[in-house]
């Protein structure tokens, strides 16, 4: 009955639509509550009486959020958070919207001292030396902090240096002085929707992009996803998909090329999700090149530089009875109007280089319970945690679950039995008014927490995107409770 209920829904307001004020109503804070009442939303479990000092290293989503429900959890909690950024709890996920014109950056910016939780500490500094085997972390005043427990949801660094040709040094984050990065992403026809000011300028250089189009100039846009782990995997091809999107819009679509071109030799891990969104951008005429990462761009002359990557059978290897596999790459240049770079990621420095970091950068913990490999008492989450995949809000929705679970288990002096099964989702948007709602685990096989074929564009989780999972951040995720 639900299966058809929600067939029925989606097919009478696809074909009626439906006003942004009855949206609203339908998909806001309570309606969000009732539409992921499938499993997503789990109330705290009955407090502990037990005590321990419990710092948490990053105060945006997963971090506050972590903060928050120890806090719904502990009798007596003693919680810091150690946290510069005033926007720090901004709404990521919706940078998308505003790079398509959907959403204005004020529907995403939120002040993180709007959603500390009571009791909790909040230290507006950054922490910038860890001592693991003495329970300690500095901070950027100077500050030394002794902590029981410690959990690390830092986040990631965008590193646009990585590109040759744009003449930027610096990484930055998503929110914060992106004043150098801007100079050059945002110029031009370049743009990116990862940094906040960056989804904004993208509309601009969109429209450009589609005005030129719209003139019967022939324009080619070309769209890139890294040689790195990314937040939100997906992202890269959403942005592509509105740009479509705002193309047939204008009657302007037989004017533009649109291509994709990822470092990797997928669409998507999944392989019923990538089947889905073969025959997508095939249906939409958008066409993708495998092993491209993108290296170096000339603004001005307007030209992409990418190592296009490929492996061949060299000599036979006696001792192993098999031919020896020899990597190979050469680079190409492609000519853009409108480029959208996902820029290279990576842990912030002080992270990657303490001894609660790895050869990688990210922090390294057991994939389940979130544990860190070498530190019983130091447990991850979010973008900063290497987990196989999992950089996504919805998998921070998870986790921090298990994190708050299993470190009050160790206070407990109690086994830690809370696992992450890898959950992630990521609401592919396809166009405007459609998304492909992708929920998938550690098995790599589609999740579904509704009865609905998931490979399947609907409007009904367009509705979902656009009105429910703010208002279910905002008020589930950073209370402590969805």
């Amino acid at each position: 009955m639900l299966k058809e209920g929600m067939e029925l829904i989606d097919a009478h307001f696809k074909d009626e639509g439906i006003s942004r004020r009855d949206a609203i109503k339908m998909f806001g804070a309570s309606g969000a509550a009732m539409l992921m009442a499938s499993g997503a939303t789990t109330e705290a479990k009955a407090s502990s009486a037990v005590k321990a000092k419990i710092l948490i290293v990053g105060g945006g989503l997963a971090g506050m959020s972590t903060a928050a429900r120890f806090a719904n959890s502990l009798d007596n909690p003693d919680i810091t958070v150690l946290e510069p950024a005033e926007h720090s709890t901004s709404y990521q996920p919706g940078q998308t919207l505003v790079g398509a014109g959907v959403w204005k950056n004020e529907d995403t910016q939120y002040n993180r001292d709007d959603f500390v939780p009571e009791g909790v500490t909040l230290i507006k500094e950054k922490a910038v030396e860890f001592d693991p085997d003495n329970n300690t972390v500095k901070t950027s005043g100077g500050k030394t902090l002794k902590y029981d427990y410690l959990v690390i949801a830092a986040g990631l660094k965008l590193d646009f240096s990585k590109i040759e040709g744009l003449g930027i040094t610096e990484s930055i984050t998503s929110r914060g002085d992106d004043s150098a990065v801007r100079k050059v992403i945002g110029q031009n026809g370049i743009a990116s929707i990862y940094f906040a000011n960056g989804a904004t300028d993208t509309w601009t250089q969109m429209q450009k992009f589609i005005a030129d189009a719209k003139s019967g100039k022939k324009v080619k846009g070309l769209f890139t996803h890294p040689n790195t782990p990314i937040k939100c995997g997906g992202a890269p091809k959403k942005i592509m998909y509105l740009t479509d999107a705002r193309l047939r819009e204008a009657g302007a679509r037989e004017n533009a090329e649109l291509m994709f071109l990822p470092n990797g030799s997928k669409m998507f891990g999944v392989k019923e999700y990538h089947d889905a969104i073969v025959n997508q951008f095939e249906a939409r005429d958008m066409k993708w090149n495998y092993r491209h990462n993108l290296v170096g761009v000339d603004p001005i002359k307007k030209v992409a530089t990418f190592s296009r990557h490929w492996k061949e059978k060299g000599d036979w290897d006696e001792d192993l009875e098999e031919y020896s596999i020899v990597p190979r790459s050469e680079k190409v240049e492609k000519e853009f109007d409108f480029l959208h770079i996902t820029p290279p990621m990576r842990a912030a420095e002080e992270i990657a280089n303490s001894p609660v970091g790895s050869s990688k950068g990210w922090v390294p913990v057991n994939k389940e319970t979130l544990q860190h490999v070498k530190f019983p008492n130091v447990f991850a989450l979010g973008d900063i945690a290497a987990v196989p995949m999992g950089k996504t809000g919805g998998s921070a929705r998870k986790q921090y679950k298990v994190v708050v679970e299993n470190v009050i288990s160790m206070m407990e002096g109690k086994e830690l039995v809370s696992k992450y099964a890898g959950y992630t989702v990521c609401p592919l948007i396809t166009s405007i008014g459609t998304v492909m709602l992708a929920e998938f685990n550690w098995t790599k096989k589609p999740t579904p927490s509704f009865p609905l074929d998931p490979t399947q564009e609907r409007w009904i989780w367009w509705l979902l995107k656009v009105y429910a999972l703010k208002p279910m951040t905002q008020y589930g995720m950073l209370s402590g409770r969805a």
